[in-house]
């Protein structure tokens, strides 16, 4: 027979651990921890707006970092501490992350042979070991290899409440190759020929991998598809078309196929799909069969242009069709301001209602404005002048909040030449200027905190959960 004893000491430890059990309930249905247990945090469309998978209206706003997509292999600024950038860009709201890589880099993951990361990028000061241990591996003292350290990566973004979304920034591993327009052609050293197909495995791959890990929100097919007609007798096929063929340089039936691929492994993607440079005036009976006309003015053209990846207006004729997977699609132009290049619609004392007329409006905006599907603008930024380009972010800016629309800032680096980086190139000082320019058009609450994407870990030390902000 027991002792009474020890009988209420048996009760009285049920009971504490019983208690404890519900402390750590609360804390769970409060959100507390930064644990995300779960992969319930995809999400999709109706009409314009983006949804969670209980209902809630979301706010997809970020920036970019490249480097995956260059010689490099990884993110430039790597030579510093990764983790303590990430946080810090958690801790400022940047709640969505565009990461550009390049298809000849997941096809050395697909394969089994990840590329290493650049020999320059791994022997500058401080080294990976002393800023980056992780990078490190213990057994042999070398650095990790590309695939390695892209998903402890990813890791650090879970861990900090940052959503990813992967951009396809061009097919060859290229500082510069955001200036090729197709998805296919080059041949490069590690992966050959990148055709089409490479193009849609390597994704599918990566979509497969990552399947049962909501970190990686959405997929960008492609960055910047371009080209223009040109003036031969004859279409050529080495620009970036927008048609009902099935020609292999459509974007719109490349974009289509690769994203069915996609979804049939992962139907939670996102699918970002950005527009091309030049479209034909349809409305005046003009086709890709037409050549453009030497000399002729904007107006006397038979094409309407565009920043590269800027121009959707094919979306109204030819919009992309996934059957009942077009709750995933997001139509996704870039925008820049007149330090990048001095468009048309620059030369005036421009205002939002101008460029709406001139540019935005049918070349984009009208996919918002009619509901058709939601815009994210992947790029934009440039430099504080103090002047018109400056004028022009700033414009473009309260357009977004105005509209609500999604987008990532180009961009955290200090090394893009034409736009300039929220970082310094020490890759620790923000430029406190432009940041404040860019914080209005991060997603919080009305007394400024920060809104993450994951239900259960909030986005950095200054902002809240997903299921904080819902009460899910």
């Amino acid at each position: 027979m027991l002792h009474k004893k020890r009988i209420k000491k048996a009760v009285s430890t049920i009971m504490a651990f019983v208690l404890l059990l519900l402390v750590l309930q609360a804390g769970s249905i409060q959100k507390v921890g930064a644990v995300d247990t779960g992969n319930d945090d995809w999400l999709h469309s109706v009409n314009n707006k983006i949804y969670d998978k209980y209902g809630n209206e979301v706010w997809l706003t970020g920036a970019n970092w490249f480097g995956f997509n260059c010689t490099e292999n990884v993110f430039h600024g790597a030579w510093y501490d990764v983790k303590e950038i990430l946080t810090e860009i958690a801790n400022r709201g940047i709640g969505l992350l565009r990461i550009p890589i390049s298809t000849e880099l997941l096809y050395s993951w697909m394969v089994g042979t990840p590329n290493k990361v650049s020999s320059v990028t791994a022997a500058n000061n401080p080294p990976y070991h002393v800023c980056n241990p992780d990078f490190v591996d213990p057994a042999t003292g070398k650095v990790k290899n590309s695939m390695e350290i892209f998903d402890l990566i990813i890791g650090y973004c879970k861990e900090l409440g940052i959503k990813v979304m992967i951009d396809i920034h061009s097919p060859d591993s290229n500082n510069s190759g955001h200036n090729y327009p197709l998805w296919y052609g080059l041949n490069t050293a590690t992966a050959g020929e990148i055709t089409t197909r490479k193009w849609i495995d390597t994704q599918v791959w990566l979509a497969d991998k990552y399947k049962n890990d909501d970190t990686i929100l959405a997929f960008d097919l492609k960055n910047e598809p371009h080209g223009t007609r040109g003036y031969a007798a004859e279409e050529p096929d080495n620009f970036a078309k927008w048609d009902n063929t099935t020609d292999e340089n459509n974007w719109r039936y490349a974009a289509e196929t690769c994203a069915r691929e996609i979804l049939s492994v992962n139907p939670n993607l996102l699918i970002v799909i950005e527009g091309i440079e030049q479209y034909p005036k349809t409305e005046l009976g003009y086709t890709y069969q037409t050549p453009d006309i030497w000399g002729a003015s904007k107006e006397q053209s038979p094409y309407n242009g565009g920043w590269w990846g800027g121009n959707l207006r094919g979306v109204k004729d030819y919009p992309v069709d996934l059957g009942t997977l077009n709750c995933q699609i997001v139509y996704s132009p870039h925008d820049y301001g007149p330090s990048v290049y001095n468009q048309s619609w620059f030369d005036k004392d421009f205002t939002t209602q101008t460029l709406l007329d001139d540019y935005w409006y049918d070349s984009w905006a009208y996919i918002d404005d009619q509901g058709i599907a939601p815009l994210l603008i992947g790029e934009w930024g440039g430099h504080m002048d103090g002047g018109k380009n400056e004028k022009w972010m700033t414009l473009l800016r309260d357009y977004i909040v105005d509209k609500r629309l999604h987008h990532t800032f180009w961009c955290i680096n200090p090394n893009s030449g034409d736009t300039g980086g929220l970082l310094g190139h020490d890759w620790k000082t923000w430029d406190e200027a432009k940041y404040q320019l860019l914080k209005p058009a991060l997603w919080q609450t009305d007394d400024g905190k920060f809104i993450g994407l994951d239900h259960e870990i909030p986005l950095g030390k200054n902002g809240i959960s997903l299921g904080e902000y819902y009460q899910n």
